[in-house]
């Protein structure tokens, strides 16, 4: 008895003097923290730390709600944005676990409706890489960002967007994609990427309050409001709902519970002696599956790669995995230092906000014992340098490409409709007291007039604040859509306008006609009017306008029916390029 009693004197004593050497260690942490969020004008902060299998910190700083004047803790949720992709990789490895997918096969084994603008690149594009940002297709993040399109609708939108790089050549970041993979986690099990990620992750790490919607996290006793900098000063924002691209940035959780996580990763997929992951597909979300862009950061952080769902990089001589998170209102970042076995959460509730990379470089160069990098400055002055960057263009000239004293070649009700595009939506364009808004992103955007039919997004608070809205006519003068610059490198976004033609009744068009001895026939397939005239291909016919319709891949060409007393059409005229024709009516 007395040699247990020794013993268990000994492990008590062993486990007091780590915690203690721990504690050291992190002295002055909270100082920091302090003085890194109020240098930096952020509301609240929660961070966890784990070192050699325990969690040795939880804490929180400031407020989840300034005006109420509620303080952040251990247990306050906030959105981790981005850092959702690590858990959308981790489920889709326990589907391949489970042999309901594949890394290597093509989705369209899984998913043979999914189409991409590349044929090519839709017919072979895998698991892996939807993974690993390396589709070819660019952001396009506004196709889902401010979107009422559900994740069904966002996947078949894909479809309609231009790639700007070959397949699997470069790192092109892609929510898109990533949620394309957690959609096809949750089919392939009959089931939804939530429903999944719930009973295969959270619950068995005890991510018991984690949840994966702005309303679910409303209706918990302790969640953070979402803020921004404006003015000098932090305002509390509206909450975004990103359910539909929720694989790819939906999660919202708590540094107590966000520090299973980081154990659970530390342990290789492991968590409490259970097994969630093999350790073989584990491995392959933390090695190297494509090599990021860009040129070295600093002497301490370079070479950059992407394995799923995690970046990796040396920081200062050590292995880092790791992934930021960004939505409107809160800034996060998770990292590991897997060979050291450290792990380090930081959430916030300030938009766009450094943070969290600061304050985890703080702890880890504590923790590893390096010499003191004053990292709190060193983003501070590279934020002065911006701000004094833009104070100076704001003080420049007035824009050099604009054109002066142009005036709009229509009257405001003429640009007034909707413009629609098979994968960034509608853009409603209305008159609001003799000046143009549009309607777009979830957001009522003033149009400012540029010069001739260009108009500028002017509205502080939208990110496409700025934005050039360019309406184009036809060869009739009549304003037909708009092209806005949505996305870098490809070419501008164009949406038609939409004709809202009352009770339109395309049976009033059908018929047959004769034009110089031509037998021209029209007829309705699939709700929509054709025109038939042997031996040319079957023409789909477009409303334009009342009785009017264009020729669908035909640019130049114009019919319009004769209507008389309402219902009788005895003649249509073609005004095409080479002249007008009429064509009568057979009895």
């Amino acid at each position: 008895m007395k040699f247990k009693v020794t013993l268990l004197f000994a492990i008590i004593f062993l486990f007091q003097k780590n915690t203690l050497a721990q504690t050291k260690t992190l002295n002055g942490l909270d100082e920091t923290i302090e003085k890194v969020i109020k240098d930096w004008n952020v509301p609240g902060i929660a961070v966890g730390i784990v070192q050699d299998g325990k969690i040795i910190y939880t804490r929180g700083f400031g407020k989840r709600n300034v005006a109420d004047k509620l303080p952040v803790n251990e247990n306050t949720l906030f959105a981790i944005g981005s850092c959702s992709k690590a858990f959308t990789a981790a489920t889709a490895a326990i589907a391949v676990d489970e042999s309901t997918l594949a890394f290597d096969k093509p989705i369209k084994n899984y998913l043979p409706t999914f189409k991409m603008h590349n044929n090519y690149v839709g017919n072979n594009i895998t698991l892996r890489d939807l993974l690993t940002h390396r589709s070819g297709l660019p952001r396009h993040d506004l196709v889902w960002y401010g979107s009422d399109k559900s994740r069904k609708e966002l996947v078949a939108a894909i479809e309609f967007l231009e790639l700007t790089t070959e397949f699997r050549t470069t790192w092109q970041y892609q929510n898109l994609m990533f949620m394309t993979a957690g959609y096809l986690v949750g089919q392939e099990n009959n089931t939804t990427w939530e429903a999944y990620t719930q009973n295969r992750l959270l619950e068995p790490l005890g991510m018991n309050t984690t949840n994966f919607s702005i309303q679910t996290m409303k209706k918990s006793k302790n969640y953070s409001l979402p803020y921004k900098i404006k003015n000098e000063a932090a305002i509390a924002i509206p909450f975004r709902n990103v359910d539909a691209i929720g694989p790819a940035g939906s999660i919202n959780s708590s540094a107590k519970e966000m520090s299973n996580w980081l154990l659970f990763q530390l342990n290789k997929g492991v968590f409490n002696d259970k097994k969630i992951i093999s350790e073989s597909n584990f491995k392959q979300m933390h090695q190297p599956q494509m090599p990021m862009p860009g040129e070295i950061d600093s002497d301490e952080i370079f070479y950059r790669s992407y394995g799923m769902g995690w970046m990796l990089t040396s920081y200062r001589g050590h292995f880092r995995s790791e992934h930021g998170g960004n939505i409107d209102g809160f800034s996060a970042n998770v990292g590991l230092l897997p060979r050291d076995n450290i792990g380090v959460v930081v959430l916030t509730n300030m938009n766009g906000t450094s943070v969290p990379s600061i304050i985890q470089n703080i702890i880890f160069d504590k923790l590893l014992g390096l010499k003191t990098i004053d990292w709190n400055e060193r983003l501070l002055k590279n934020r002065r340098q911006s701000k004094d960057l833009e104070k100076e263009l704001d003080a420049s000239q007035a824009d050099p490409l604009q054109k002066e004293n142009t005036s709009p070649t229509h009257s405001v009700a003429d640009y007034v409709g909707d413009y629609l595009h098979p994968a960034y939506g509608k853009a409603k364009v209305k008159a609001v007291d003799n000046a143009l808004t549009m309607f777009y992103g979830g957001e009522e955007l003033a149009l400012e007039h540029y010069h001739y039919d260009i108009f500028k997004v002017n509205s502080e608070m939208s990110v496409i604040n700025g934005l050039k809205v360019n309406f184009s006519m036809n060869e009739n003068g009549d304003i037909e859509g708009i092209k806005m610059q949505l996305q870098q490198g490809v070419e501008a976004i164009n949406f038609e306008k939409r004709i809202n033609i009352k009770n339109l009744d395309l049976n009033l068009y059908t018929g047959n006609f004769e034009l110089l001895n031509q037998a021209i026939t029209f007829y309705i397939e699939n709700n929509k009017l054709k025109l038939n005239v042997p031996p040319q291909p079957i023409y789909t016919l477009v409303p334009t306008g009342e009785h009017t319709f264009s020729i669908k891949g035909a640019d130049g060409f114009t019919i319009i029916f004769k209507v008389e007393k309402g219902k009788i059409v005895n003649s249509v005229t073609f005004n095409q390029p080479n002249g007008t024709f009429t064509a009568k009516k057979k009895p």
